[in-house]
């Protein structure tokens, strides 16, 4: 019966650390976009039609001139 003199108030202090870690995470905005990541791994990096900048494309190809720049 002595335990739960320990037991309770170390579990109302799980409870509150716990709560102050769940308003924490939302307050930062954890939980904003939850089906974003989901579509997202669904995308294709490759894919041609996606637009990206010249450097993007420089480092993908490992390329350090443009076809443009390199001497003929």
């Amino acid at each position: 019966m002595s335990i739960l003199y320990l037991l309770i108030p170390l579990a109302m202090l799980f409870a509150l650390v716990v709560g102050m870690v769940l308003l924490w995470a939302i307050r930062s905005g954890q939980y904003d976009d939850l089906e974003g990541p989901a579509h997202r791994i669904l995308m294709d990096d490759d894919d041609p039609r996606i637009p990206t900048t010249d450097d993007e494309k420089d480092r993908k190809t490992g390329e350090t001139q443009r076809p443009e720049d390199r001497p003929r």
